[in-house]
């Protein structure tokens, strides 16, 4: 006998179009809460070339290259964080930013040497989430979802990925004067850009 208090058994399938296993932890933890139905899964195809200039486009890309892969609906976010006073970088170049690598590090480091010399008010920053749906034979779809914050002078916690140990997020934006990276994970999966970016998909998955 099925009790309303039961888990929901996922009845659909959507592939998630990275590599990055931390990303997929993410998705899958921010999807459940709201569409326990969906079941997210790991990409393992080959990764398409990231040519585009935008979030969005790099997003189509992904998406467009794992639904082709699998013949399943794909999602693909391409995020990164976006400096107000370097005019938006490092933006499309985040996980890039200090080489190919994808050095989170020194991508870190390199960030907050350019910012030195910079002081508050002028920190402002935000991390951006496009995400990128496309169903197999039907139509496409992106959305987008912006946290808004500002830079640490120093890194500070262990927890999350990229960026996060710099970014600190507005009050208005679930921020207590921490950097992401001293939040928990069940925390910022509630208010991040991903979540952000999630809640204006959740009508179009509804459609699925």
């Amino acid at each position: 006998m099925h009790n309303s208090t039961d888990p929901v058994a996922p009845t659909r399938r959507i592939v998630l179009a990275t590599h990055n296993a931390h990303k997929v932890v993410e998705f899958r933890a921010i999807v459940a809460a709201t569409r326990p139905d969906i079941e997210v899964i790991g990409y393992d195809g080959p990764e398409p070339v990231e040519d585009g200039v935008t979030f969005a486009a790099n997003a189509l890309i992904k998406a467009r290259a794992a639904a082709a892969h699998t013949g399943l609906p794909a999602l693909a976010d391409d995020s990164g964080i976006s400096v107000d006073v370097l005019g938006g970088a490092p933006g499309v170049f985040s996980a890039y930013w200090a080489g190919h690598a994808k050095d989170a590090a020194a991508n870190v480091t390199l960030l907050l040497d350019q910012l030195s010399d910079v002081r508050d008010p002028h920190r402002t920053a935000s991390f951006v989430s496009t995400i990128a749906l496309v169903v197999p034979h039907a139509e496409e779809h992106v959305v987008e979802g912006r946290w808004h914050g500002r830079l640490a002078a120093a890194a500070s916690g262990s927890g999350g990925f990229g960026y996060d140990p710099i970014f600190i997020p507005d009050a208005q934006s679930g921020g207590a004067e921490r950097t992401v990276g001293e939040w928990s994970p069940e925390e910022k999966n509630a208010a991040s850009h991903r979540a952000r970016a999630f809640d204006a998909l959740a009508p179009l998955l509804a459609e699925l």
